[in-house]
């Protein structure tokens, strides 16, 4: 009996010892524009992540991707119609880009020029390095003021891994990613400005919570019931305002 007993206990310290998911929330405001003569309201939206064991999940607004580097395997997964896709990493955009998109995936080549500015910052708890980032695609020029820190209760480079994989969903290539990996440590606030045809578009992040606990249930796995489909529409590639 004593032997038993002992046995739990250490399972349960073992357990504890293990290290937890970690959660983070982050704050995403994007100011009123107005785009071909249309206007679009501002809007605030919430991202959730949840890393866990070489696993990542994030949720922004309905927009759920899930990576798993130990499967080597995306999903991107849209709630509303209970359908996703899948793609083995790493991640070659055009097999997920529907017909009408997949034609202009050479027109968008993204390019990228970081540099650290020198500044510090404190935000929130997080000692923060500052960095200044430009980028252009086609008619598109973005600026960002980017705020980043190594003071995190996660393996940081594992998660620049991850990026570096959605990154590519954005049309970036290798020397585009490798240049944003010279950001050094996890961005826990950002200031984004685009020019885009001619309009502005200014777009605000910064993450409000960073906790170890335990991920919910299922969160690293596409939902039972959901339809696989082969690739994206192009309401998916568009998301909601």
């Amino acid at each position: 009996m004593k032997k038993v007993f002992f046995a739990v206990i250490l399972v349960l310290v073992i357990a504890l010892m293990l290290p937890a998911d970690v959660y983070i929330k982050t704050n995403v405001h994007t100011d009123a524009f107005t785009m071909m003569g249309k206007e679009q309201p501002a809007k605030d939206d919430v991202m959730e992540q949840w890393v866990g064991n070489n696993q990542l999940v994030n949720k922004t607004g309905d927009k759920i991707m899930i990576m798993d580097m130990n499967k080597k395997m995306m999903f991107i997964v849209n709630p509303k119609d209970k359908t996703y896709v899948e793609t083995a990493l790493p991640l070659d955009m055009s097999i997920l880009l529907p017909k009408e998109a997949a034609s202009m995936v050479s027109m968008m080549k993204v390019t990228v020029k970081v540099t650290a500015n020198g500044q510090s910052k404190k935000i929130n708890k997080w000692n923060c390095s500052g960095y200044d980032v430009e980028m252009s695609m086609m008619m598109m020029q973005m600026k960002m003021k980017v705020w980043a820190t190594t003071d995190v209760p996660f393996d940081w480079k594992m998660f620049a891994k991850m990026y570096a994989n959605v990154s590519k969903m954005s049309f970036m290539d290798d020397a585009a990613i490798a240049e944003m990996m010279k950001i050094n440590g996890y961005q826990v606030a950002s200031e984004m400005t685009m020019d885009m045809m001619g309009s502005k578009l200014n777009v605000t992040s910064q993450v409000v919570e960073i906790t170890q606990k335990p991920a919910p249930a299922g969160i690293y796995a596409v939902p039972a019931g959901y339809t696989k489909k082969d690739k994206l529409s192009m309401e998916d590639m568009r998301g909601g305002r």
